[in-house]
């Protein structure tokens, strides 16, 4: 597939300021609720387009909130099937050529998984509402522990040190990984403009990349500061082929393999997860 070619008044309208909206009560997230009006950005922060480098089969009944590559091998979490037949919230080893689910664990059926991370031996899990989060042997995904917190829980992502977390906000958390506790925060702006719905995040060379969700956006960010420092546009990544007249739901998955420099994303009910390569426009 060729590279996405940036629409004319993308350069100036990507978002720079998203306004806050909630999630659905009945736990899919609509997009009609995100606000569509993108004001303008300033043309000194970068917006890359991609080029498919490969697409692997994926669950498009895994309604995707966490994902991480480790070991060439892919763990996901996911939210429930609202409105689909099966069980709930899970987290899961993935083999990426595949798609295959080579191990499985089911929540509690109340429970709104989230976000996901890795530090050492451990998968740690977010959820939505309940304000807790569980911990589990990455090997078995044995549960070990469960944490509270006072927001939502959105994505969870780790620098190797601490874990980060979004929870719909324009916030980032810092947090210890053993504890819990927070250990600093930081606003994520654009043009001096908070950058809300900050939702499933993943740790890329320094930086921390972020859906923003219910757009085909995600955000480069500085973690130090906070600042957007670029925008990966991925309209259209997902097209009516691989769509195929089947419901999905929106763009939210990154994952990053850092020993061979490989980026892939994917989304809710998707039913391909992709390698991509990031595209600089020529000035």
């Amino acid at each position: 597939m060729p590279a996405q070619k940036l629409h004319i008044g993308l350069a100036l309208l990507l978002v720079s300021c998203i306004a806050c909206s909630a999630k659905s009560d009945n736990g899919t997230e609509s997009v009609e609720a995100s606000v569509q009006a993108q004001p303008q950005t300033p043309a000194e922060i970068p917006i890359y387009s991609y080029r498919i480098v490969h697409s692997y089969p994926h669950d498009p009944g895994a309604f995707t909130q966490g994902l991480v590559f480790l070991d060439s091998v892919l763990y996901e979490g996911t939210g429930p099937n609202n409105g689909r037949s099966g069980p709930g919230s899970s987290i899961r080893k993935v083999d990426l050529a595949t798609g295959e689910v080579l191990q499985l664990h089911f929540v509690e059926t109340e429970i709104f998984g989230e976000g996901i991370a890795v530090f050492l031996n451990r998968l740690i899990q977010l959820t939505w509402k309940s304000g807790t989060g569980f911990t589990y042997a990455l090997d078995s995904f044995e549960p070990l522990s469960q944490f509270n917190y006072p927001t939502e829980g959105w994505g969870l992502t780790c620098d190797g040190e601490r874990l980060i977390m979004s929870d719909g906000t324009a916030t980032l958390y810092f947090r210890d990984p053993f504890s819990f506790e927070e250990i600093g925060r930081v606003t994520v702006t654009a043009a001096d403009r908070a950058i809300h719905n900050l939702n499933e995040l993943e740790w890329v060379e320094g930086e921390v990349f972020a859906n923003i969700w219910g757009t085909h956006t995600i955000a480069r960010i500085d973690p130090a500061t906070g600042r957007v420092v670029g925008w990966i546009d991925g309209s259209d990544i997902l097209n009516d082929e691989d769509r195929n007249g089947r419901r999905v739901d929106v763009f939210n998955g990154i994952a990053y393999d850092a020993k061979d420099k490989r980026l892939f994303v994917t989304g809710k009910w998707w039913p391909k997860l992709y390698e991509i390569e990031l595209i600089l426009p020529s000035p």
